[in-house]
């Protein structure tokens, strides 16, 4: 009977000690491969505060050699405490990298130039662990080893892309896994986010074949939501800040009917010349100048040399119709992104060349895929209500200078939802100031 217990008790030893060797392997191994992505030196950045951030590629789909790049900062104090935040930039095409991390909301700004960065007192690191993916492949540093993935783009592969690169860099990153997740962006933003959530709440209820995601909720700012309201928004926006004239506002609110997914060749003419007014101004915000700066990206750059009277030709003009979204208050940050991740140095130490023969030509936004890009959802608010009912919490912010996804269209969203008033509309301060009604 001792023999039996003596036993017994060695095979659980062995039992535990092979389990606490693979998990020491393990973890040693996950240990190795995310601090392999730290970022040591890069060019330009201040030496105070210090700054604990990582970047590198996340494999998506290895048949196809599809790979995401990511740039992830660490809170600036507690980051174990701290959630996990993901930002999506919208375009479709547009570097998260290139706006939401050094113009917006990071703790690393671009400087004039691209001569270096600067700290962010603003950051939004200083709450939750930051996590900027350039998103869909093709944009930035992301990039796919079958060139006709860049032709079927459309949200649903967006979201599926997204999903496995969260779940794979959790994988890198597993200290993350079980800490509480909120995905944020903004402009297009507004269609890949409730979407990313909406897939991940769905297979979060299938344990057996996914991993659970920690997901809380989300972020959104001048989102791209429905295309009725949005539009109905943009065309009452211009009129009512005297961007457009009435005859402009009567013409195009004759011949458009948003309800419509696809235009007429008539109120792409009408909307067409609404769009024309904005090139003199930024329409991202319309109260700053327009950046006068040559721009790889520019709409105006992007290789059409007909100019915008041709594009009434074609049935559906999405060139104009989905022009850049993007956020930022400089209308040259974009330049001065540009500028800054175009150099060698900079590059390398961002281990964005590991995976690459040459140097990349990065582009804050790349227009192809604008251009092919397969606009197939015309709303997402239904997805809003699934998660409100799903016990999600959303939080809707609007700047009002933005005139690509103005407030009024959101508010035109939100009050589609038919949620019941908790709180009336009240002034906002800070600092004894009043920042909007």
């Amino acid at each position: 009977m001792n023999m039996k217990m003596n036993v017994i008790l060695c095979l659980q030893f062995l039992c535990f000690f092979l389990l606490s060797t693979w998990f020491i392997k393990a973890s040693a191994i996950n240990l190795e491969t995310y601090e392999s992505d730290r970022i040591i030196d890069l060019p330009g950045q201040p030496s105070s505060p210090s700054v604990s951030h990582f970047s590198g590629y996340i494999t998506v789909n290895e048949n196809h050699g599809r790979e995401l790049f990511y740039w992830f900062f660490e809170a600036q104090s507690e980051p174990s405490k701290k959630p996990l935040l993901l930002w999506l930039n919208g375009g479709p095409g547009c570097s998260s990298v290139g706006y939401g991390a050094v113009v917006e909301i990071g703790p690393l700004i671009v400087n004039k130039n691209g001569e270096g960065l600067h700290f962010n007192t603003y950051s939004w690191n200083q709450e939750a662990n930051l996590l900027f993916v350039e998103s869909p492949v093709g944009v930035g540093f992301s990039y796919t080893n079958t060139s006709s993935d860049l032709t079927i783009l459309e949200d649903n592969f967006v979201a599926k892309d997204a999903y496995n690169f969260l779940v794979n860099w959790l994988q890198r990153f597993p200290q993350f896994k079980s800490r509480d997740f909120f995905i944020s962006g903004e402009s297009y933003g507004g269609h890949y986010i409730p979407q990313l959530a909406e897939l991940i709440f769905d297979r979060n209820k299938d344990g057996s074949k996914y991993p659970f995601i920690n997901l809380k909720g989300f972020i959104v700012r001048n989102p791209k939501t429905d295309d009725y309201y949005d539009y109905k928004g943009l065309l009452e926006y211009a009129w009512s800040h005297a961007v457009i004239s009435d005859q402009q506002y009567d013409k195009a609110k004759q011949l458009c009917d948003f309800k419509q997914f696809e235009w007429s060749n008539e109120c792409n003419k009408a909307m067409n010349e609404v769009f024309q007014d904005y090139l003199e101004i930024d329409i991202y915000n319309i109260y700053a100048p327009a950046c006068l700066l040559n721009s790889t990206s520019s709409i105006a750059d992007d290789g059409d040399s007909n100019g915008p009277e041709s594009l009434t030709k074609e049935r559906n003009d999405y060139r104009l119709k989905r022009m850049r979204i993007f956020g930022g208050y400089d209308p040259c940050y974009s330049n001065y992104a540009e500028e800054y991740f175009n150099r060698k140095d900079v590059q390398s130490s961002f281990h964005a060349d590991t995976k690459r023969d040459t140097n990349v030509a990065w582009k804050v936004c790349n227009n192809s895929i604008l251009r092919t890009y397969n606009f197939s959802v015309f709303s997402v608010l239904p997805v809003y209500t699934k998660l409100i009912k799903g016990g999600l919490k959303i939080w809707i912010y609007s700047g009002d200078a933005d005139g690509r996804i103005p407030v009024i269209g959101t508010r035109y969203c939100v009050e589609a939802l038919g949620l019941p008033l908790k709180s009336r509309w009240r002034t906002w301060y800070h600092d004894n100031q009043v920042y909007a009604p």
